[in-house]
């Protein structure tokens, strides 16, 4: 994800509190970054509650640095990723090594992630904008084929999870189905209906996002403190009008 992806929401509808009655939460993604610069103060939130959160990304982000060629891009990245992940309480950091950019949705990723529901059994899975474009309207920015792919495969495989039918092999595995996906929700939605405040977690947010150093040093010139407190701060602050003056981290929910 990147600074000129526009996570803004659209519509006036106000925002309804994302459900909390739920236990362990699954976030399947495409690149080491796309959940701090989408989600991850709910995310704190949520560890500080005492929920199990873990995150599958599908890729290592190893096309993400020009200036880095794959082979060392891919570890550095993966270790950047898991410092992040730890900064918002998630020790459960899994890779599935599919090809960064060229990422195909179709059988072979649902099957991935489904086998990541089926492994973890969460109750709430959690994914990035899955439509053509950040936001609407003329002008909205293009959305990249990873994300769309796999936000489109996560909605799938939440479903597939459960039906034994599908992905028979993974049983093979010890892998049984899983039909217990209450929710699925989709953070940087251009259509969202939900929202969690984003207060309590928004330090942490920073220093999570901020683990993304070397990806951040070559996005931008700014400082990258300053770059980072600014983004998640006005990222956030769009939502307040919809959730009670609070900022947010929106989400399109989908009910299973």
């Amino acid at each position: 994800m990147t600074d000129t992806e526009d996570t803004g929401v659209t519509g006036a509808a106000d925002l309804a509190e994302l459900p909390g009655d739920w236990s362990r939460a699954l976030a399947v993604v495409a690149h080491p970054d796309d959940l701090e610069y989408g989600c991850s103060a709910a995310v704190a939130a949520w560890t500080d509650a005492g929920k199990e959160v873990g995150y599958v990304l599908a890729t290592r982000g190893e096309a993400g640095i020009d200036t880095l060629a794959p082979d060392a891009c891919g570890p550095l990245r993966e270790r950047e990723q898991r410092a992040s992940a730890a900064a918002v309480g998630v020790d459960t950091v899994e890779f599935l090594d599919h090809h960064d950019g060229v990422i195909e949705y179709g059988p072979a990723l649902r099957r991935d992630i489904a086998a990541a529901i089926r492994r973890h059994r969460p109750d709430l899975v959690v994914t990035l904008n899955h439509r053509d474009t950040w936001g609407e309207g003329p002008g909205a920015p293009w959305n990249t084929p990873d994300h769309r792919a796999v936000g489109r495969a996560v909605l799938d495989a939440a479903a597939d999870a459960g039906n034994r039918w599908i992905f028979p092999e993974l049983a093979d595995r010890g892998l049984t189905p899983w039909d217990g996906v209450r929710w699925v929700a989709v953070a940087g939605s251009n259509r969202p209906t939900h929202a969690v405040d984003a207060t309590p977690g928004l330090e942490r947010a920073v220093r999570s996002l901020l683990c993304h150093r070397t990806y951040i040093e070559v996005l931008t010139d700014e400082d990258p403190e300053e770059y980072v407190r600014s983004f998640l701060t006005a990222t956030t602050a769009r939502a307040a009008d919809r959730f009670g003056g609070r900022p947010a981290v929106t989400f399109e929910l989908f009910t299973r």
